[in-house]
């Protein structure tokens, strides 16, 4: 039997879940795990992939939540050979090194996207260059955000981004609310892009940056690039893959 380790949103649903697998096919804890299965929704998945990323353990996730765009179908019969069958999707993230006004250095990684939004009631002023070339040199605007191909469905869909086929080698980098220029509606970018914001008048429209659970404030440069050297690997069932569903979201009206 694949040695599996369980782990559940903190909802009745979720922990009431948790119960009856453990009971059916017990825990071999993280350490000793062969895959680890989330029971929850889109937000425990991501949770999951950052804090199992330095083991390398592959990810079955089961919807006890509502949407579970990443999640496969809750069932409790034969887990371990829905898992044997389940297809891998490797799942690269960006990387964000983020400097703030007190010349602080963060970073951190984002498997949906890396956004800047402004922090209060002012638009903020963004300049945006693409491999050391300037591109855009004000954007004024709520913010601006860079998705990965797997998240193109979450925030960088709702603020009208393009859905980004996970083989696409791909980046949306998408607009939130812009002002000016009124008409630019974003851009696809090759997925070895180096992108740099520079927030333009700082103090006065300051803006945070956040990548998946990590926001830093008043950022004065925010530089994002899909790092390859780490991997997350997401299972799915043969008919509910991944892939598959992106491009049927495309198709949803």
């Amino acid at each position: 039997m694949t040695h599996i380790h369980f782990t559940a949103a903190s909802t009745e649903q979720a922990q009431d879940a948790r119960e009856r697998l453990v009971a059916l096919y017990g825990d071999s804890g993280p350490e000793a795990a062969e895959v680890v299965v989330a029971l929850g929704g889109d937000g425990l998945m991501l949770e999951t992939i950052h804090r199992m990323i330095d083991r390398e353990l592959p990810v079955y996730g089961m919807n006890c939540g509502s949407v579970g765009f990443l999640m496969n179908d809750f069932a409790e019969a034969d887990l371990p050979a829905r898992i044997a069958r389940a297809q891998s999707n490797d799942i690269h993230p960006l990387r964000m090194h983020a400097v703030t006004s007190t010349g602080a250095v963060e970073e951190a990684l984002a498997f949906n996207e890396v956004s800047l939004l402004r922090q209060l009631r002012q638009a903020a002023k963004i300049r945006i260059s693409i491999d050391g070339r300037v591109r855009l040199a004000e954007l004024i605007c709520d913010g601006v955000l860079v998705s990965t191909p797997a998240g193109s469905t979450a925030y960088n869909l709702s603020a009208h981004g393009p859905i980004v086929p996970l083989t696409a080698n791909l980046l949306p980098l998408t607009p939130i609310s812009a002002f000016r220029p009124r008409r630019w509606r974003g851009a696809l970018l090759p997925s070895n892009s180096e992108i740099l914001f520079e927030i333009l008048e700082s103090e006065k429209r300051p803006v945070a940056a956040v990548a998946d659970f990590t926001e830093v404030r008043r950022v004065i440069s925010v530089a994002a690039s899909e790092d390859r050297s780490v991997c997350a690997r997401i299972l799915s069932d043969p008919d509910r893959a991944l892939s598959e569903r992106i491009i049927r979201e495309q198709f949803t009206v």
